[in-house]
C-alpha cells in the first residue's frame, strides 16, 4: 500500500480502506490514561453502566485517530509533506469496546499550492464505520502532498 501524489487524485475519488480494527478495552484504557482524560464514561465501568449508554464509551479522540490511521496507507503514505488541518469533526454515533471499525475516504477538494510548485493540497472526507454500518466519526483532513511530476 502506498499513498498517491497530488497529481494522482481527482475530486470524487473514493476509497473503502481494507484494514479493519476491533477496538479493545486496552486500546481505550491506554489512550485515555496517556492523554490524561479523567472522563468516567471511559474509565469507570460503574459510572458507564449508570449512564444512558449502559457501558464504557470508547474515547472519541481515539476513534478519530484510528479513523485517520486506517486511511493513511491508501491516501498519504510516502507522499505527505504535512497535514494542514482537520475540520468538521463529528461523532454521530458512540463507539463501544468490541466494535470493529473500517474507514472510507473521498477527495472533496484539490488545489495547487501557492508557495510550493512541487506540491498541492488535497482535502479528504474520512468516515469511520462500525460493523453495523453506522458512521461513528467523520472529518475533513487537508493535506499537502508532493507531486509525482513527469
Amino acid at each position: 500500500m502506498a499513498g498517491r501524489h497530488f497529481d494522482e487524485w481527482q475530486v470524487g475519488d473514493r476509497i473503502t480502506h481494507e484494514i479493519r480494527r476491533t477496538v479493545t478495552e486496552t486500546d481505550n484504557l491506554l489512550f485515555t490514561t496517556m492523554t490524561h482524560n479523567p472522563q468516567p464514561l471511559h474509565l469507570d465501568i460503574e459510572a458507564a453502566k449508570a449512564s444512558e449508554f449502559g457501558q464504557i464509551l470508547v474515547n472519541g479522540t481515539f476513534t478519530f485517530a484510528l479513523m485517520v490511521g486506517l486511511s493513511v496507507g491508501d491516501t498519504t503514505l510516502g507522499t505527505l509533506v504535512a497535514n494542514l488541518g482537520y475540520d468538521k469533526l463529528a461523532m454521530p454515533k458512540p463507539v463501544f469496546i468490541g466494535d470493529t471499525l473500517h474507514a472510507t475516504s473521498e477527495v472533496v477538494g484539490l488545489r495547487e499550492s501557492k508557495s510550493r510548485p512541487d506540491a498541492g493540497i488535497v482535502t479528504f472526507q474520512h468516515e469511520a464505520i462500525n460493523q453495523r454500518g453506522e458512521v461513528v466519526c467523520r472529518c475533513e483532513r487537508t493535506a499537502l502532498l508532493g507531486k509525482k511530476g513527469d
